[in-house]
C-alpha cells in the first residue's frame, strides 16, 4: 500500500512539521528557504502541482523532495510508468540525506511493484542497518516489504517484516499486527519453525518463532505449556506477546484434555461395509499395541444394523469417549437422539456430514473426496499457481471436489477457479481441446484459409494463461485425459504442471504405474506415499488390502491416536498433529483437516516431494 493509506496514523507527526514549516516563515515563498524543508509524510496535491513547485525553488533539499512528491502522486494517480520516467531522470542529481535516499528507493520499489515486478521491488526496497530514519519511513519501509512478501507467498517473511513493523506503531495498532502475525504462523509445521530459529537475527522475529514452536510442540500438555511458555515470557520480557498471550493459546491453557480410560468404537463390523469397518478396527489396534496403554481400555460395538442401540449399550458399559460410527446415516440417527441429562461423553466421528450443529465435544474425521480436493487448492496456491485450470468428471463425487476445490481458491485469491467437466468418449477430447484454446485456434486457422484463399500451413496454439491442471479423475480416466491433454499443448507452449489426487492412484502397489501417469503430481496419505518396516509388515499381513483399505487402517490408527489431543486442537487451531494420515488440524467447527502429503509419478514410480 502507498504511504499515503498511513495519513491517520502519522497525522500528528505530519501535523507537528507543518507547523514547525509555518514559524516565522514570510508570507511569500517559505520553500526555497533551508529552515523551510518540504515535508515527504504524504501526499497532498497532484504530481503537476509539485513539479512546478520544484522548478521555482533553487534550493536542492526542497527541490528533490518536490519531485519525489511529485512521484509519489503518480502512483497516487495510477501513472507508475510516469513515476518510474521521472525518478531514473532525477536519480543523479537528488540531494544525499538519507531521508530522500530512501523514500528515493520506497518510491522506485513501488513503481516496480505497481508495474507488476515484486521480485525486484524486494531488492530494491533495502535500507542500510546504518541508517537514521524517522518512524514513519520505518513503518512504510516494513509495511511495503510485508506485502511483498505476502505476494510472493513468503509468510515467513512477512512475519518478519510485520515483527519489525511492531516497534514503531501505537499500542492499538501494534496488537493487530501481533494478531495479523499470529495468524500467519498457525499453519507452519514445527520442523519449518525450527529450522528458522537457527537462522533468525532479530530478537523480535526470533521471540515469535520461538513462541509458535512451543505452543504447537507442548499444546497437548497443559502443564507442560504453561512451564515454557512461563520460560518464553522471563527471556522476552519485552516481547508484545509476553505482555498479552494470543488468545487461542490462553484458550488452549485453559482446556482440559480427553483423559478417557474408556473407549467405545462403533464400527460396521456386518453387512455391506463390514470391509471398511474391519479395516479401521484393525487401525485402532494397532494404535492400541503400539500405545502400550495398560490402563486404556477399547471395546468395539457393530453399529451395522441399529447404531443407535449400539451407542445406548456403549453408554451404558461407562464409555468415555466415543469413536465412530463410520456411515454418514448412522452418525445423523445418533446426532438426533435427545439429551440425556447426563454428562456429555465427547464424539469423534469417523465421517463428516454436510449439515450440522456443532458442539465443543463433537469431532469429524473423515476421509472426504472434498477435503482432498480443498488441500489440493492450498498446495496449488503455495505453489505459485496463478490460473489452475480444473478437469472433472461430470459424476457427483467430481462436481464435488471441483466446488470444494473452488472454495478453497476463492478463499485464498478471492477468484473463481476455471472448471470444465468432462464425460466420457469423444467428449473427453472436445472439453480437453475447448479448456485449452484450441478449438478456437482451429476455428481461426480455418477462418485465414477461407479469406486467403489458398493454402497456408499453421499449427494452432494453445492457451498460456493456464500455470497448473488439476484432473479429479478416477486411474481409468486418467489413462485417456492425460494424453488427450499432452497433445493439446502446441509446439509454442510449455506443457503445465499437472495434479490430481488420491482417488486417481492406480491400486496395486507392486507394479509400475501406466506411462500416461509420467509427471503427475499426486496427493495422498504420507503413510502410503513411500515403503516402510511399518508398511511392509501391514501388507504382508494383509495382502489382498488396496490403497482405500489401507487409508482406512490408516485413518483408524489415528483415530485413536487423537482423542487425548483433540480439546486442544480445537482451542488452538495452530496445534498441528503429524498423524500417519497426514498433518492434521481441528477448525472452530470440530472438522478435522487432514493436510496430505504430494509425490510425483517417474517412470512409472510415484517419488515423494
Amino acid at each position: 500500500m502507498l504511504k499515503s493509506r498511513n495519513q491517520l496514523k502519522l497525522a500528528g507527526v505530519a501535523l507537528f512539521l507543518s507547523l514547525l514549516a509555518g514559524c516565522g516563515s514570510s508570507p511569500k515563498s517559505d520553500i526555497s528557504q533551508p529552515q523551510n524543508v518540504v515535508s515527504l509524510v504524504k501526499v497532498e496535491h497532484s504530481s503537476s502541482h509539485y513539479l512546478t513547485q520544484a522548478q521555482q525553488t533553487d534550493n536542492l533539499q526542497n527541490r528533490s523532495r518536490l519531485q519525489l512528491l511529485a512521484a509519489h502522486a503518480m502512483l497516487n494517480e495510477g501513472n507508475p510508468q510516469g513515476a518510474g520516467q521521472l525518478l531514473a531522470s532525477i536519480k543523479d542529481t537528488l540531494a544525499q540525506d538519507t531521508e530522500i535516499q530512501a523514500e528515493f528507493r520506497f518510491l522506485t520499489a513501488k513503481t516496480l511493484e505497481q508495474s507488476g515486478d515484486n521480485a525486484a521491488a524486494l531488492q530494491t526496497l533495502v535500507y542500510p542497518s546504518h541508517w537514521k530514519l524517522p518512524d514513519w519511513q520505518w513503518v512504510s519501509y516494513h509495511q511495503l516489504r510485508a506485502y511483498l512478501f505476502k505476494a510472493q507467498k513468503q509468510p515467513l517473511e512477512q512475519v518478519r517484516e510485520l515483527s519489525e513493523l511492531g516497534k514503531y506503531l501505537s499500542a492499538t495498532e501494534a496488537a493487530e499486527v501481533s494478531d495479523q502475525i499470529w495468524q500467519l504462523l498457525a499453519p507452519v509445521n514445527e520442523d519449518t519453525l525450527e529450522a528458522q530459529l537457527n537462522s533468525a537475527a532479530s530478537p523480535m522475529y526470533k521471540g515469535w518463532l520461538q513462541l509458535a514452536f512451543i505452543a504447537k510442540h507442548y499444546a497437548v500438555d497443559p502443564q507442560t505449556l504453561v512451564r515454557y511458555l512461563g520460560d518464553w515470557q522471563r527471556q522476552n520480557p519485552y516481547h508484545p506477546a509476553a505482555q498479552k498471550l494470543p488468545a487461542d493459546l490462553d484458550r488452549a491453557l485453559h482446556a482440559k484434555p480427553y483423559t478417557a480410560r474408556n473407549i467405545a468404537v462403533l464400527l460396521p463390523l456386518s453387512g455391506n461395509t463390514a470391509s471398511a469397518g474391519y479395516a479401521i478396527k484393525q487401525g485402532i489396534v494397532a494404535g492400541y499395541l503400539a500405545a502400550n496403554n495398560a490402563s486404556l481400555n477399547v471395546n468395539f460395538y457393530d453399529s451395522a444394523a441399529n447404531p443407535v442401540a449400539a451407542y445406548q449399550q456403549a453408554l451404558s458399559e461407562g464409555a468415555e469417549f466415543v469413536i465412530g460410527p463410520l456411515l454418514p446415516s448412522a452418525i445423523e440417527a445418533i446426532e438426533a437422539l435427545p439429551p440425556s441429562g447426563g454428562p456429555v461423553v465427547p464424539k469423534l466421528y469417523l465421517n463428516q456430514l454436510s449439515n450440522f450443529t456443532p458442539g465443543l465435544d463433537k469431532f469429524f474425521f473423515s476421509l472426504s473426496p472434498s477435503e482432498e480436493a480443498s488441500d489440493a487448492a492450498e498446495r496449488l496456491y503455495r505453489d505459485g499457481v496463478e490460473k489452475p485450470l480444473l478437469l472433472a468428471s461430470a459424476d457427483p463425487a467430481g462436481r464435488r471436489m471441483a466446488e470444494a476445490f473452488n472454495q478453497t481458491w476463492m478463499k485464498q485469491t478471492q477468484d473463481q477457479a476455471e472448471v470444465h467437466y468432462f464425460e466420457q468418449g469423444n467428449e473427453m477430447k472436445l472439453t480437453v481441446q475447448r479448456a485449452l484454446g484450441v478449438i478456437d485456434s482451429q476455428a481461426r486457422i480455418a477462418r485465414m484459409k477461407e479469406v486467403a484463399g489458398r493454402k497456408i500451413e499453421a499449427d494452432y496454439r494453445s492457451r498460456e494463461d493456464v500455470d497448473a491442471i488439476y484432473m479429479i479423475a478416477s486411474p481409468k480416466e486418467i489413462q485417456l485425459l492425460k494424453p488427450f491433454i499432452d497433445v493439446s499443448f502446441s509446439v509454442f507452449a510449455d506443457p503445465v504442471p499437472m495434479y490430481t489426487s488420491s482417488r486417481a492412484r492406480p491400486q496395486d502397489n507392486t507394479h509400475q504405474v501406466p506411462q500416461e501417469f509420467n509427471n503427475v503430481m499426486v496427493s495422498d496419505i504420507p503413510w502410503l506415499m513411500e515403503l516402510s518396516d511399518e508398511s511392509r509388515e501391514v501388507n504382508a499381513l494383509y495382502p489382498n488390502w488396496n490403497n482405500g483399505q489401507k487409508r482406512l487402517f490408516i485413518m483408524g490408527w489415528d483415530a485413536l491416536d487423537l482423542v487425548g489431543k483433540l480439546a486442544q486442537m480445537r482451542s488452538f487451531p495452530g496445534y498441528q498433529f503429524e498423524g500417519r494420515g497426514g498433518v492434521l488440524s481441528v477448525a472452530p467447527n470440530g472438522v478435522i483437516k487432514r493436510q496430505l502429503s504430494w509425490g510425483k509419478i517417474e517412470r512409472g514410480v510415484l517419488r515423494p516431494l
